[in-house]
């Protein structure tokens, strides 16, 4: 059961990678795995049997979910993109109690409040306005690939940040899908190459910020995921029948109740400390 837990995790994570205004780190966080992820992933050899053992369903399960995903991201988004983004605001809503209980561990003050507070307003500000930066399309080749590996590997480093969103504006994203569909390995072992390097780079330091402020960093995190959650929160009901509605409401329940289910089984499996 603890083994497919964590696979299903790790199908939910990766659909971060894929999937427009969603933050594979924001998802790990609310799941309870970004703290460990981020103290394996600076130290890898450390308790590497254990590690190993642990993240080997959730990197299947990641795996899984981004090359499933590809086959169904352009028909789903293309189709039903307002349903399906409401059961991901569901999920994120589900795991919220269990994110602030891992966030005040360690106790919380004024300060780790106005850290949340302004980070969720930058950070809003950002997502808002950030789109305007990658306005034009980049050519495609294996140094842009590269760049495409990093921002994916950031979605992981950063929570809050979805990749996708960033490959969308440089006019990337599609021929990603595509490329993934097809297993081209001349484009996937760029990616893999261009996030392989920003996790080793920024890893540790994130590691580093653990150990001594692990209240602020956790606030600083809260503000980012609740930011990006109003962010995908789906606008665009042209057309909605009653169905359509019915639907939405369906599928943020069902998120809701699939997050705190997956939540509540993180809190058996995972001992507290």
């Amino acid at each position: 059961m603890d083994w497919l837990l964590r696979f299903i995790k790790g199908m939910f994570i990766g659909s971060g990678f894929i999937l427009p205004g969603i933050s594979g780190g924001a998802l790990a966080a609310v799941f309870g795995i970004y703290e460990p992820l981020i103290a394996f992933l600076a130290h890898p050899f450390k308790k590497l049997k254990e590690n190993f053992s642990f993240f080997l369903p959730i990197a299947l399960g990641g795996l899984a979910g981004i090359y499933l995903l590809s086959f169904a991201v352009s028909f789903l988004l293309g189709t039903y993109q307002t349903i399906i983004l409401w059961f991901f605001v569901g999920a994120i809503v589900g795991t919220a109690p269990s994110l602030w209980k891992q966030a005040g561990k360690e106790g919380r003050n004024k300060k780790d409040y106005w850290i949340m507070g302004i980070t969720f307003v930058l950070a809003l500000l950002f997502l808002i306005y950030g789109k305007h930066l990658f306005s034009a399309s980049v050519p495609q080749n294996t140094w842009t690939w590269m760049l495409a590996g990093g921002l994916i590997a950031l979605g992981i480093i950063v929570p809050g940040l979805s990749p996708s969103n960033f490959l969308l504006y440089m006019g990337m994203y599609k021929a990603m899908s595509d490329h993934i569909k097809g297993l081209d390995f001349s484009v996937l072992i760029p990616i893999a190459i261009g996030g392989l390097l920003v996790l080793i780079l920024l890893s540790k330091l994130f590691d580093h910020i653990f150990k001594v402020a692990y209240s602020q960093l956790f606030h600083f995190i809260l503000g980012v995921v609740a930011a990006s959650t109003i962010m995908i929160i789906p606008l665009d009901y042209q057309g909605f029948t009653f169905m359509g509605y019915f639907m939405c409401a369906v599928l943020l329940g069902l998120g809701i109740l699939v997050g705190y289910f997956m939540a509540r089984l993180e809190d058996k499996v995972v001992p507290e400390g």
